[in-house]
């Protein structure tokens, strides 16, 4: 293809080498050439952008992946953006595999929906359109103004499956939560295996610290003597008004609903970054009687000692997208593995520059998955 006369062009905004693999398959699937542009951190460790080439009146496609310096990529994707933007780009489209902040999607407390934020920040910048893949939650779309399109990883994973496991149809699909019921529910209607979920073990649930939903206190001491009276943020509720208190959450015991017992168990999730739960939900499933077990997992950020505590566990095989750039997990722990999504991110790109329906990448994908 004449990349001239294409009308777009496909750059990386990422600094460091590790993470423009993913655009260079990419960009070899499309059969185009990278876009020429710079991005680096001065001395003070703010981004620089440079483009080295006219994108006037073209769609640009932005790829960048997230590296563990997550708000360094942040910023140069932002920066490259509005560079683009000024360079009287027609289209910004931005393919961010995974979605960084995806998880702070929720109000907790007094913190902030950072999700919301960053959909604003992009938005302002110059993106007219996102391609993204699994979003911690689909509800995350409704924060932009602007298209998304959440490319799913779960064909991808399930050709793995019955690939790469021998007697996979000796297998059970695992939920590790019961948040994460769904996703392993439609793994195992498709495969056609049984399910098991697990139950009782730490969630990412609301704490049950004191904050400003229990004020004001359902007791406290009367106002005191004349003159003396406690502010009215201190002061026991209107006479007359007893309102119901919430009681407080006990985790049960661990359990497993569902028969592991001389099965492989598969347990399928959207991120597998802290490892101590997916370990935990190992050791739980040997002592049922599993005798292989799988993790699948479209995001593989592996943080911290995720690689050495899963070398040390009763994992088999962790089985993660190149979303996110983890070779040097790989180096660590043999037992991770990669799967490759760029044929379907390259798609989406071709579909979306020729102004043709996504439908065929969604096809067979219902509400749930």
């Amino acid at each position: 293809m004449n990349v001239g006369r294409s009308g777009y062009r496909v750059f990386s905004a990422n600094s460091t080498p590790a993470c423009t693999e993913l655009a260079k398959k990419i960009t070899e699937r499309l059969g185009v050439e990278l876009g020429k542009s710079v991005v680096y951190q001065e001395s003070n460790r703010e981004t620089r952008v440079d483009v080295k080439e006219s994108v006037r009146g073209q769609d640009i496609f932005i790829i960048q992946t997230m590296p563990r310096d997550v708000n360094t990529a942040i910023m140069e994707l932002l920066v490259m953006a509005y560079a683009l933007k000024t360079s009287c780009a027609k289209n910004i489209i931005g393919v961010i595999p995974y979605f960084p902040y995806s998880k702070q999607c929720k109000m907790r407390k007094r913190g902030s929906i950072v999700c919301k934020l960053l959909a604003a920040m992009l938005a302002k910048a110059g993106l007219t359109h996102i391609i993204t893949m699994d979003l911690h939650q689909k509800e995350i779309q409704g924060f932009f103004s602007f298209p998304v399109d959440n490319l799913r990883a779960s064909p991808f994973l399930l050709q793995y499956i019955q690939e790469e496991i021998p007697d996979y149809r000796n297998a059970i699909i695992v939920a590790k939560s019961p948040s994460a019921a769904k996703r392993a529910q439609s793994y195992a209607e498709r495969l056609r295996l049984g399910l098991a979920v697990m139950h009782g073990e730490a969630q990412c649930a609301e704490s049950d610290m004191a904050d400003g939903r229990h004020s004001p206190p359902a007791f406290r001491p009367s106002c005191g003597p004349p003159g003396l009276e406690l502010p009215w943020r201190h002061q026991a509720p209107f006479p007359g008004i007893e309102l119901p208190m919430m009681m407080a959450k006990e985790k049960p015991p661990i359990t497993v609903v569902g028969d592991v017992g001389g099965r492989i168990a598969i347990i399928v999730d959207d991120i597998i970054d802290d490892v101590a739960d997916f370990v935990a939900a190992a050791e739980i499933l040997k002592e049922r009687g599993a005798y292989k077990i799988y993790i699948m997992a479209t995001h593989g950020l592996l943080s911290a000692d995720a690689p050495r505590l899963i070398e040390e566990s009763a994992i088999d095989e962790v089985v993660v997208t190149n979303t996110v750039p983890h070779e040097v997990q790989k180096l660590q722990c043999p037992k991770i593995k990669t799967v490759d999504v760029s044929m379907i991110l390259a798609e989406a790109i071709r579909r979306i520059h020729n102004g043709e329906s996504m439908a065929y990448l969604f096809r067979n994908v219902t509400v749930d998955d």
